[in-house]
């Protein structure tokens, strides 16, 4: 509420944003943290009255141009004519997707789209995500400048992550784009690229605060029983340190505690070696898909899978399905050997999860007061973790209050008024 009244008070001086990133809410957009965070920064400064644009790649088959939450979010899908030959997602066809991007939208920016928007007296904040959008940045910087329109039209650049950090054009891109991060574990990564980013924490969307299905929780919690329910959601990266999760799972079982890990990755070959790892030392694995996105649905689903240790879920999950696995579980493995923000154990926190986090850029949380931080890649500190919650049941529901607790603290209406409108005010 905090940014809506203060766009409110800017009435036709509030600035307008335009986010570019290649992920974003599509299915076909999605395929890890960068589409959930800018779906969620722009519906946030939408319904805060921001006047907000988000240029991605988009489906193919949806409309170039869409409008909703009252005028205020309008989704500007690029590349389509090249996503029509790479059904696979927004990175498929992604040298081909990037050229096409470079060359096209900083240009329909200026003749298309800045013009109506200085002469009214607007202001505009373009923030472009990640390095996929470095060089149309650049561009738009220069075009910005050869306009005079410097003091309407704002550049900004955001990095999630180092990946791509090898093709940045950096020492253009700091002459005239505003560098920005998500941590101060990212802060202190990019300066040895010879930029001093400012900080802009990730926030999560209000959805998470939701209760969720209580029939689902309560179902889920009876089929885990006395089993000891655990979750992972990552892309299969060895940074997420997966086989370090399927050794937790063996060692658990081992102990005769009868794990059941529900596990979700992604498209990455990652995959295969994670599978081959949970076969080789004993573990049980099936495939498990949801055709709907209901948590009964993937109740539905578990209770099927017979007594499998390990459950590889195959397609994407709702946030409804995630906030009833991330409640119901006994520990959420979001333990990256290097996490730039980690954007799920945020959101598993919101669900009043417990969170077991590495020890990078998880700077929301507090370890030992509302979640886990795993400070070693050996398995049995992971396990020695879950038993002493498992002990001591009246910590483990602490721990879940203060995780929600903090987690409001990131919701995007938050981090817009309290880190972005300053941000952008001082710039």
């Amino acid at each position: 509420m905090q940014a809506t009244r203060t766009c409110r008070e800017m009435g036709h001086c509030a600035p307008v944003f335009v986010l570019l990133s290649f992920e974003g809410p599509d299915p076909y957009a999605r395929a890890g943290g960068l589409s959930a965070r800018v779906s969620g920064l722009a519906t946030a400064l939408a319904e805060g009255g921001y006047e907000t644009h988000l240029f991605f790649v988009g489906a193919p088959d949806l409309p170039p141009h869409e409008v909703s939450c009252r005028g205020h979010l309008h989704l500007h899908r690029w590349c389509q004519w090249i996503s029509r030959y790479h059904p696979g997602g927004v990175y498929d066809g992604e040298e081909g997707k990037l050229r096409d991007w470079t060359a096209s939208l900083p240009g329909w920016l200026e003749q298309h789209f800045f013009p109506e928007l200085v002469s009214a007296g607007r202001s505009v904040i373009v923030i472009g995500e990640e390095w996929h959008t470095s060089w149309s940045m650049v561009d738009i910087s220069v075009r910005v400048s050869k306009r005079g329109w410097s003091k309407r039209v704002r550049c900004f650049w955001n990095a999630n992550n180092t990946f791509g950090f090898l093709r940045v054009p950096w020492a253009t891109l700091r002459q005239g784009v505003i560098i920005t991060s998500v941590s101060r574990f990212m802060k202190h990564e990019m300066r040895q690229y010879g930029v001093d980013p400012l900080v802009i924490p990730n926030g999560i969307a209000r959805q998470w605060f939701e209760p969720c299905d209580p029939q689902a929780l309560a179902a889920l919690r009876t089929l885990a029983g006395e089993r000891l329910l655990l979750a992972k959601v990552a892309r299969w990266d060895p940074d997420k340190h997966w086989l370090m999760a399927v050794d937790t799972v063996a060692q658990l079982k081992a102990r005769g505690l009868r794990p059941l890990f529900v596990a979700r990755g992604g498209m990455e070959a990652h995959g295969s070696e994670v599978a081959a790892r949970a076969a080789a030392i004993g573990l049980v694995t099936t495939q498990i898909s949801c055709a709907e996105a209901t948590p009964l649905a993937l109740c539905r689903e578990i209770a099927a899978s017979g007594g499998a240790d390990m459950l590889l879920v195959e397609t994407a999950l709702s946030r409804a399905q995630l906030q009833v696995l991330y409640q119901a579980s006994e520990g959420v493995l979001a333990n990256s050997a290097f996490e730039p923000f980690g954007l799920v154990g945020l959101e598993a926190m919101a669900c009043g999860g417990l969170s077991f986090l590495g020890a990078t850029g998880e700077e929301y949380a507090t370890p030992g007061f509302d979640s886990i931080s795993v400070q070693t890649d050996s398995p049995a500190e992971v396990v020695g973790q879950l038993l002493r919650l498992r002990a001591q049941p009246q910590l483990a529901r602490r721990m879940r209050h203060h995780a929600r607790r903090t987690a409001t603290r990131f919701k995007w209406a938050e981090v817009i008024h309290s880190h972005l409108t300053p941000m952008v005010s001082r710039s």
